[in-house]
Formats: structure tokens, C-alpha cells, sequence
């Protein structure tokens, strides 16, 4: 697939998603969930219901990991969060800035900023706002956000490298990043790769761990580090669909074939 098909299948993906979810239990559906026949494989997701500005109707159970649990977001600071969804990291990032501070969600299907809205809508706050766009252009000025996070979205990004010079160009100096991703420690069978499915499923798009730290690396991010990592088991009823009886097992005796990483970074 080139870029363009890429963002096309994970803006369908994630259009439908935002429609049905509408229509069932909050945090009902997963990062890799299957819109077509409403089967739940939320298996990546972490809980939030303990945190506070936990909004039940913003979480989509789509992430894979907290990215605010180690952002230091403080209180009056502007904080944008890339690939907001229904607005779940938002609304917990708008308690830790405070009445000071500004939460912006970004995000490139106009159903899931259109259910964020509504969410943004029954908590009548207004320093908080959902806008339209996309990752490799952010539609922010340089120098202007304290305060970058993201979860379980800069791997359905294709191109990486240009997705981490927007968080640096936009990001204020000394201010930080707080990214949760799927990452790889081996190279994926290639229909799993060739999946779009997949894809839009955060994991055929996922890079090699060192890669991915090295694309951080090599946009200014030298001091970018690893606080959480988990390793994630994919269901034997997902793999089935694209590898066979044989390259499953195969698939299975690296635990760390797929992770999750949760990584931060300041801008110098």
C-alpha cells in the first residue's frame, strides 16, 4: 500500500468505529477490534477508570497505554494530543492542566472529532478543542505546545520520520513528549505486514523498537527513553486469518514479536 491507501483504510477503519461505538458499552472496542461482525479483541488497551477527568464516553478502548502517566503535565500548560479520537487522553490531560491550561485533540477522521466534540460538549468546558488534520502536517505554528502526547496512533503513521519533526517543530524548547506505541522485536511474517486490516489494526504499520527509537533519535530527541514496555499476546482467532497453523506457532515462540512501548523526549 502507498501512504495515500494507507490513511485511506485507517480513516474507514476508525470512521466506523467512532459510528458504532456510539451504539455500544464504553471501551467496547480495541485497537484491533472488527467492525464488520462487532467482535471485541480489545487487547492492548490499559484501564483508565481510576484516573481522574476520566470520561467513560471518550474511552474506545483504542490505546495502548497511559501516555499522561509520564508526560509532567503541569498546570497551565498547552498540551496536544495526536490522534485524539473520542477524546479519551484529552479529557485526562485537561485536569492536569487546569483552568490555566489548553488541551487540543488532533485528529484526521471527522467522525471521531465529531464524538469528541459531543463529549467536549456535555462537560461545558471551553479551554479545550478538537481540531481537523493530520500528523505529518500538524496545523499548529512551531514553538507553540508544552506538552506533545499520543497513544497507540504514530504506528498507522507512514511516514514516522516526518510525524516526529512536527512534534519537534511545534514543540516549545524544553518541552516534552509522552508517545504510547506498538513496536516490534522481530521482523513481522509479511501477510501480516501486507494486511491492511492489520494496519489499521496498529500492527502492521509498527516499526522494529531500535528503529523507531533511532527515527526519535535522529529528530533532536537525544535524551528519548523507554518508562514502560509490554509485550503483547495476539489471539490465535486474529493470526489464523493471515498466517497458518505452522507460522503461528512460529509467530508465538518470540514473546516480544509485538510490544507496547510507552517513550518520552524533550525538546532542547
Amino acid at each position: 500500500m502507498n501512504s495515500g491507501s494507507i490513511k485511506d483504510v485507517v480513516k474507514e477503519k476508525y470512521g466506523q468505529i467512532a459510528v458504532l461505538n456510539d451504539s455500544l458499552a464504553p471501551g467496547s472496542c480495541g485497537c484491533c477490534c472488527g467492525t464488520d461482525d462487532n467482535i471485541d479483541y480489545t487487547i492492548m488497551s490499559d484501564k483508565y477508570t481510576n484516573l481522574a477527568g476520566y470520561n467513560p464516553n471518550a474511552d474506545l478502548g483504542l490505546g495502548c497505554g497511559i501516555p499522561t502517566e509520564f508526560a509532567g503535565i503541569k498546570e497551565g500548560d498547552t498540551v496536544l494530543d495526536l490522534g485524539s479520537g473520542a477524546g479519551n487522553d484529552c479529557f485526562v490531560a485537561l485536569r492536569e492542566v487546569g483552568s490555566t491550561g489548553k488541551v487540543i485533540g488532533l485528529d484526521m477522521t471527522q467522525e471521531m472529532i465529531d464524538k469528541a466534540e459531543k463529549n467536549k460538549a456535555a462537560i461545558g468546558l471551553d479551554n479545550i478543542e478538537f481540531i481537523l488534520g493530520e500528523i505529518e502536517q500538524i496545523p499548529l505554528p512551531d514553538n507553540s505546545v508544552d506538552v506533545v502526547i499520543s497513544n497507540c496512533v504514530l504506528n498507522l503513521v507512514p511516514d514516522k520520520d516526518k510525524a516526529f519533526k512536527e512534534i519537534y517543530r511545534i514543540l516549545k524548547p524544553g518541552g516534552r513528549f509522552s508517545v504510547s506505541d506498538i513496536v516490534t522485536g522481530a521482523e513481522l511474517p509479511e501477510n501480516v505486514k501486507k494486511s491492511a486490516e492489520m494496519y489499521a489494526g496498529c500492527v502492521a504499520g509498527a516499526l522494529l523498537k531500535d528503529e523507531y527509537m533511532k527515527i526519535i533519535a535522529n529528530n533532536g530527541f537525544a535524551s528519548a527513553q523507554i518508562l514502560k514496555q509490554k509485550n503483547i499476546d495476539m489471539p490465535d482467532s486474529i493470526l489464523k486469518d493471515y498466517l497458518n497453523d505452522e507460522e503461528i506457532i512460529a509467530f508465538k515462540q518470540n514473546p516480544e514479536v509485538i510490544m507496547s512501548i510507552t517513550v518520552v523526549g524533550v525538546k532542547i
